[in-house]
This record gives structure tokens, C-alpha cells and sequence, in this order.
């Protein structure tokens, strides 16, 4: 970098919803902001989390002036424990925000090599180079910030997650003073949250959230139960509230939702709550006087709603007429799952409401108006779209158009945008791609190992084992072994043509060919697959070992 450039680097977060990591260059440094993780779906079997590939700035570490993260999402901090010991840099947060990283990071064993800056909200503080204030925003939870970051190369507004929301319930209202008096500042790039970018209508307020499930929760006769997204803490008192106002005693039900209550507290959110009911306790109440709180609004295997739907919960059963309320929206790739757990409900009597009966969510987004009224007040001269897909994207290059911004450039992962001098523009790719969490380890989605559990998820597997004798002969039959392929009890025929094929692979072979493992192994591979993909048109997974008996004793 010369010393007069500043870039901005997405590696997460553009093109997609999720795993956000957004770097800073100016100098000879570089600024992070954010550090997330999204969920895995059916396509990667085994693997539930997925995070950013870090490797660009890892292999630039000494220049790492610091990760700042603009709120407590997992989306943005949750890939923070996986990845800090990669980047081994100085953490900065608001309160909130550092209230739920620092439980991450003593689950990690990381709490004391880790420490956190925390910065108060509307704060101000040099990261580096940069110098950095906070912009309260609203969002769909606690201390939500748009970061200016000023260098002598220009400033850049990073808006984070955000919407306009004039009644948040819970937490500061968005300082809309702040955000108009950028536009004498000379705000050279806006780079903005795109997730609603295709939405015509403003997002709403959880005010109005309130009043309808103030009125729904009422007009219920049995036990309730309520999945939203544990880190709205807006909506996780506006239940805890409707429960109140109809003489419902609330239980909550799932880590998240315990671990969030903890956090808000500590930091002077929802002060003057009832006391929650214990799981122990639940039954002893009349069922119209309970109201459950829980995790599983995506429909996560094991969550709280999950296991109470799958009759799996030791403590807490739903019954015929019972009712369970989803105050939250399907997030892309969740749709599978979610819909499975609602029907298992819907078998079993239970009535599922959801956004489409009742005005019960909004989201944390903005829509078209709202980002309208950003760049009216901000006014930079580049519009910069990340936090959306490819049609999130270019749907809020449009707009931002629309509004008169002299420069759009959407995000992509890996694409090296300089901001200044001059126009904005790509200058370079660098690498970005995914790591995937498998079990204590982590792996890109490009390995070898997830390709081949993909192919054995779709295909099945098949493994053989050859006892040859000294001549390179059977010693006794193939042994083979399927796995999602053929029924040994249903499918004996297709199973005898697969052996067939193996013993005429090796009776085509040559003296000094069976005396050599590799080629045994290959041809009879070749041979099972070309078996299998006649009959069923599938290529299995095929592992051959080769077992050579004592050449005396087979003499």
C-alpha cells in the first residue's frame, strides 16, 4: 500500500448474508471490523458452522492494528474465538457487545490471552491509524453501531447492521443528529448493509411487534410457547411483558436465551423483569398460566422447541391445543428445517403461528426508504453495498443511483477496492473462501474431506477387501461392504453382479500385474463402480485393500 491509499477489503459478508469480515488498509496498516460465522446446511454434511477464510490478513498479522466488532451478533463476532488465535489482536466493543464475546471467549479458554477494549457507546478511540467514533443505530439488538472511520486518505462511514427504528423498546434510539452532520464531514465512502435493499416498505418498529403479541398472546387458552431470536432483546421482553399482562409466568428454555437474560442485565437492560419460572416448576402451574420462551425459531436440531417437539425435553411437554408462536423470520437455508419442525407441531395438534398469520416480526434491516434517508443525510460520494446477495447488491447500487451518489461499487469477497485517491475501483482479488468447523477442527469447504463426504452422502460408499495367495489369486471370496448403496437383504442379485465384476477384473489381469497392490486395487475399483453406475447410475464411494496371505503357507 502507498501512503496516500485506502482500501477497503471484504473476505466475508459480500455477496452473501453472513460471516461478515470487513478489513481497512490505509499505510502500512490494516483495520478489521467484524468477524462472523453462518450455519452449514445439508450440503456439508457433519458441519454445522461455517466461518470466513482469514488467510489474507493472517499472513499479514503484524499489520493487524485491531478487530472492531459493531455488535453482538453471531453473524459478526461469532467466528472471533475460532480465528483469534490466527490473527492474535487487540479486540474493541461496546459494553453489550463485550458482555457476549467474553462469555465466547472463557468457553474457549481464551478470556485472559484475549482482552477487550471496550469503547462506550457514541465513543471515540484510535485503533492504529484510524481514528474511529461510534454512531448509535437500531437494530434487532442491543448497542448496534455505524463506525466513521477517519484517515488522512478520507473517511468512510461502515454502517454495520442497522434500521431506523423511532421506538426500540429496549436500548438507544439512532442518533439521527449525528448521522446528518456527516454530510459537512466529507464522508468519501458509505458502505452499507444491503439485506432489505429489494423491500419497497420501511422495516417497522417493535413497538408495533408489541402491540400484536400483546393482543395474540391474550386471546390463547392453553400453554404457550414463543422461538424468537435470543439476541432481540427487544422482542425478548415484549414476551416477557405480554406474559405479565395475562397472568403468564415465563420459562426460558435454551443457553441462548439464559446467556442473553445475563448480558442485557449486566448492562442495565430490562432491569425490573419478573422472576422466571424454573423448568422444574412448569407443570405444577394450570397450563393457561405458562408461557414458554425458546430457542429453535430456525428449526436448529437439538435446540429447546426442537426437543419438545420431537418429545425429547425431560421437563417441559407441549400438548393437542396447545400453541407455539414463531416471532422471527426464515432465514435463506433454513427453510428445510424449519418447516420439518412445524409440521412435527401441526401432527401433533399443536398450532403454529407464524409471521404470515400475525404482525409478530420485523426485521433488523433497512428497507428502500430507510437507505434512501441515509445517503440524503450522509451524502458520500461512494456507495459501497455489502451484508446481501449478488441481487441484494445490485438492487442497492440502484438505488443509491437513484439518490444521486456519484460512484457505486458493490462488495464481493476477495475484491480489493481502492477508495482514494481517485475514483473507486477494484485494483486486485485476493484470496477468500470459507473454513468450515468439523468437530474440533477446522477445514476448508474446498477439502478433500468434505468433498468426499459430499460424495458418499449422495453416492454411498463401498469398501472391498481381496485375500490374495502367493500366485495372486482369491483365497477365499471378496468380502464387500455397503453403506447407502444396495440392501444385502433385498438386493442379493445387483450385489452377486458386483463380485462377478471383481473376479473378472482380476482374471483379466496379467501374472506380474496381481502380484502388484496398486493395480489390483484399481482395476477392481473400476470394475465396482462400472457395476454399480449400470444398475443404479451412481458413482459410490470405493476403498479396495489388498490382503497377500504368507506365499509359503498359500504354496
Amino acid at each position: 500500500m502507498k501512503a496516500d491509499e485506502l482500501f477497503f477489503l471484504p473476505l466475508g459478508g459480500a455477496g452473501e448474508i453472513g460471516m461478515n469480515l470487513n478489513l481497512y488498509g490505509y499505510g502500512d496498516q490494516w483495520l478489521m471490523v467484524d468477524l462472523g460465522i453462518t450455519f452449514a446446511g445439508p450440503e456439508l454434511p457433519g458441519v454445522d458452522v461455517l466461518m470466513p477464510d482469514p488467510r489474507f490478513i493472517v499472513e499479514r498479522r503484524d499489520q493487524l492494528a485491531g478487530l472492531l466488532l459493531t455488535h453482538a451478533h453471531e453473524d459478526h463476532i461469532g467466528a472471533v474465538p475460532y480465528l483469534w488465535k490466527q490473527l492474535q489482536c487487540p479486540l474493541y466493543a461496546t459494553p453489550f457487545t463485550r458482555s457476549m464475546l467474553e462469555r465466547k471467549l472463557k468457553e474457549a479458554g481464551l478470556f485472559e490471552a484475549a482482552p477487550i477494549t471496550e469503547i462506550p457507546m457514541s465513543g471515540r478511540v484510535s485503533i492504529g491509524k484510524f481514528d474511529i467514533e461510534l454512531i448509535t443505530l437500531t437494530h434487532s439488538i442491543p448497542e448496534p453501531n455505524a463506525v466513521v472511520i477517519r484517515t488522512a486518505a478520507g473517511n468512510v462511514l461502515h454502517t454495520g447492521d442497522w434500521k431506523l427504528d423511532d421506538d426500540p423498546l429496549v436500548g438507544d434510539n439512532f442518533d439521527e443528529a449525528r448521522l446528518k452532520a456527516l454530510a459537512d464531514e466529507d464522508i468519501l465512502a458509505m458502505v452499507c448493509d444491503s439485506t432489505n435493499a429489494l423491500n419497497a416498505e420501511e422495516t417497522g418498529s417493535e413497538s408495533e411487534v408489541r402491540e400484536h403479541l400483546m393482543e395474540l398472546v391474550g386471546g390463547l387458552e392453553q400453554r404457550v410457547a414463543i422461538a424468537c431470536f435470543a439476541s432481540n432483546v427487544a422482542r425478548f421482553e415484549t414476551i416477557v411483558r405480554a406474559a405479565e399482562a395475562h397472568g403468564r409466568r415465563v420459562a426460558l428454555l435454551g443457553r441462548s436465551m439464559h446467556r442473553i437474560h445475563e448480558a442485557a442485565r449486566e448492562n442495565g437492560y430490562m432491569p425490573d423483569l419478573p422472576p422466571f419460572l424454573s423448568e422444574k416448576d412448569i407443570d405444577y402451574l394450570p397450563r393457561n398460566e405458562v408461557l414458554l420462551l425458546c430457542t429453535g425459531s430456525q428449526g436448529e436440531p437439538r435446540s429447546a422447541l426442537w426437543r419438545i417437539a420431537h418429545g425429547d425435553h425431560r421437563e417441559v411437554h407441549l400438548d393437542e391445543g396447545d400453541a407455539v408462536i414463531f416471532s422471527s423470520r426464515v432465514i435463506p437455508g433454513n427453510e428445510t428445517s424449519i418447516f420439518a419442525l412445524q409440521n412435527t407441531l401441526v401432527s401433533r395438534g399443536i398450532d403454529v403461528i407464524t409471521d404470515d398469520d400475525a404482525f409478530i416480526h420485523v426485521s433488523g434491516h433497512p428497507g428502500r426508504p430507510e437507505l434512501a434517508q441515509m445517503y440524503q443525510w450522509v451524502r458520500p460520494r461512494v456507495a459501497v453495498p455489502v451484508h446481501g446477495e449478488q441481487r441484494h447488491l445490485m438492487a442497492h447500487a440502484d438505488l443509491a443511483r437513484e439518490c444521486q451518489i456519484p460512484e457505486q461499487i458493490p462488495g464481493q469477497n476477495g475484491a480489493m477496492i481502492r477508495l482514494a485517491p481517485g475514483r473507486a475501483e477494484v485494483v486486485d482479488h485476493v484470496p477468500s473462501g470459507r473454513l468450515a468447523l468439523e468437530g474440533s477442527r477446522l477445514i476448508g469447504t474446498d477439502s478433500l474431506i468434505l468433498k468426499e463426504r459430499q460424495r458418499m452422502a449422495y453416492n454411498g460408499a463401498i469398501a472391498v477387501t481381496l485375500a490374495l495367495n502367493g500366485k495372486g489369486a482369491l483365497a477365499s471370496a471378496p468380502l464387500v461392504t455397503f453403506h447407502g448403496v444396495y440392501d444385502e437383504n433385498l438386493d442379493e442379485d445387483q450385489i452377486d453382479d458386483v463380485i462377478d465384476a471383481i473376479e473378472q477384473a482380476l482374471k483379466g489381469l496379467r501374472a506380474a500385474q496381481r502380484r502388484d497392490d496398486d493395480v489390483v486395487a484399481e482395476e477392481v475399483r473400476i470394475a465396482v463402480r462400472r457395476s454399480v453406475r449400470r444398475d443404479l447410475e451412481k458413482k459410490p464411494v470405493t476403498t479396495v485393500h489388498v490382503v497377500r496371505l504368507d506365499r509359503a503357507e498359500s504354496d
